[in-house]
């Protein structure tokens, strides 16, 4: 057996990427924004999602048309060459040591406040999260939706909740007038506001377990990145009105902050709750993505190796404890050496970015017609995003440079053989 089942419906599909979008972002990025930008930071938001429109639309129609676990990877394969889709493959792995062990430290964070005594220690409760992020993959891409979809009407409801307590009325929503000095700030907050988008090329890679990907896989990105880019702005919108930022405190606190301001502090262990849950989602879909990235690999190259087995329930069991360990090894790592979320954030969008620039490079080449002149314009903007990003593009651009170059020794050691 070496499929994986086909269980991901349409409503399930835009749960679970209207959490990956919003998981930790929502608990962090809009005070972050707002530290950078102020109150221009509501014109960056909508700068960024018409960026992302036509990224998303773009990677709607990949995965309509070439629906693999293999994602990025397999997209530039089928446009380029099978030595550009490992460096690919594995660029995308390279996020593991910097972006997810931030992620699931801010989820242990929340987990940590609901934890006994004699568990409530910050590294536990990391190790605790990897543990639940392996046992719900392993009972399979249906359950993982399912639970996430119910994650995804709990943000939602907080964040109504806040706008409602909030009395967020028209002056609050008014946009502040632009002038040339607000640029540069839009322009600082953009490079740290993509995190909020990374997690369409994750998604890509579920596209061969949805039901009907032709009809439902690309209706679920755009309905996916509608809902997190509105539940994004309207949180800018309470944070800005309340000066919940700019400080280091408010990066990660803001939102308990808000509820204990707005609601008393009796509502803090129900933000516990929808925060781990939110976070825990967002890093499930790249758990899951991940796995499904080395199956792939394992399957096109060692079909017969243990990574590409499938258990029973039709889950790349090996693969998905195999990126468990990692993701395990990589939180002590990060807890030994101390955490800068902000840091490790601009270090994994640079790796983010350039994954979709790939992504955008290859749908130019394989689509037609307006598609392919979508795909332009994505990758255009995806080059802008990038250069936004400073020196961590840098970082980035190694790493794959890195990559390909080691993919050249492999292919010429193999043609001396």
């Amino acid at each position: 057996m070496n499929q994986l089942k086909k269980e991901i419906t349409l409503l399930s599909g835009i749960g679970q990427l209207s959490t990956t979008l919003l998981g930790t972002g929502l608990f962090m990025i809009p005070a972050i924004v707002a530290g950078i930008a102020g109150e221009f930071s509501l014109w960056a938001w909508l700068v960024l999602f018409a960026a992302i429109c036509p990224i998303a639309l773009t990677f709607a129609q990949l995965g309509k048309r070439y629906p693999n676990a293999g994602g990025t990877a397999y997209f530039v394969r089928k446009a380029f060459n099978p030595h550009l889709e490992r460096s690919v493959a594995w660029l995308f792995v390279s996020v593991i040591p910097v972006g997810v062990p931030a992620a699931i430290a801010l989820a242990a964070g929340f987990l940590q406040q609901l934890l006994p005594s004699a568990l409530n220690d910050f590294l536990i409760a990391q190790l605790i999260t990897v543990a639940l992020l392996i046992g719900v993959n392993l009972m399979g891409a249906k359950s993982s939706g399912q639970l996430q979809t119910l994650i995804a009407i709990s943000i939602f409801a907080l964040v109504g909740a806040f706008l409602w307590r909030g009395e967020v009325g028209i002056a609050d929503l008014t946009m502040p007038a632009m002038s040339s000095d607000s640029l540069w700030p839009i322009g600082a907050a953009l490079g740290v506001m993509f995190w909020c988008f990374v997690g369409i090329e994750a998604f890509a890679h579920m596209g061969e377990e949805f039901k009907n990907p032709q009809r439902d896989f690309p209706i679920a990105i755009i309905v996916g990145c509608f809902v997190a880019g509105a539940t994004y702005w309207a949180m800018s919108v309470v944070i800005l009105k309340f000066h919940a930022y700019g400080s280091v405190e408010f990066d990660t606190a803001s939102i308990p902050y808000l509820s204990e301001k707005l609601f008393g502090p009796n509502f803090k262990l129900l933000v516990s709750v929808v925060g781990f849950s939110a976070c825990f989602a967002s890093v499930n879909l790249y758990t899951q993505s991940l796995s499904r990235m080395v199956w792939a690999q394992a399957r096109e190259y060692k079909p017969d190796g243990k990574m590409a087995q499938i258990s029973e329930r039709g889950v790349p069991k090996n693969a998905t404890l195999a990126i468990g360990a990692v993701l395990a090894i990589s939180c002590v790592i990060g807890e030994l050496s101390g955490l800068n979320l902000e840091f490790f954030l601009k270090l994994a969008n640079g790796i983010f970015v350039l994954v979709y620039l790939m992504a955008m490079l290859a749908a130019f080449k394989l689509l037609q017609g307006a598609s392919k002149w979508l795909a332009a314009l994505s990758l255009a903007l995806c080059t802008f995003v990038f250069i936004c990003l400073g020196w961590s593009m840098l970082y980035a651009l190694t790493i794959f440079g890195l990559l390909m170059l080691q993919g050249r020794k492999d292919n010429r050691k193999a043609v001396n053989m």
